[in-house]
């Protein structure tokens, strides 16, 4: 049973280098950002006048906070074969 909470709840977090709470905190700010960049969007779809950047602005801040928040010898996620799509329309 120890060893699936562990794996469960503290391996990820534990390879990049935090707690399991530090990991929660980060996961949901992050996630919350998502949401709100989300429905920036829908009211963007609605009435395109408002929120004409925030969706793409949104995109682009988590994915630098991310990429600064890897390891100098990782490889960028996207970039490793198995996250390739096996077709391309």
């Amino acid at each position: 049973m120890t060893n699936l909470i562990d794996r469960w709840f503290a391996k990820h977090p534990r390879s990049v280098g935090e707690t399991y709470v530090e990991h929660l905190g980060v996961a949901v700010r992050f996630g919350l950002t998502m949401v709100s960049g989300g429905i920036a969007c829908l009211v963007h779809a609605l009435c395109p006048a408002v929120f004409q950047r925030t969706g793409s602005r949104t995109i682009k801040r988590l994915y630098a906070e991310m990429i600064a928040r890897q390891p100098g010898d990782t490889p960028l996620a996207h970039e490793e074969p198995h996250w390739r799509p096996e077709y391309e329309i």
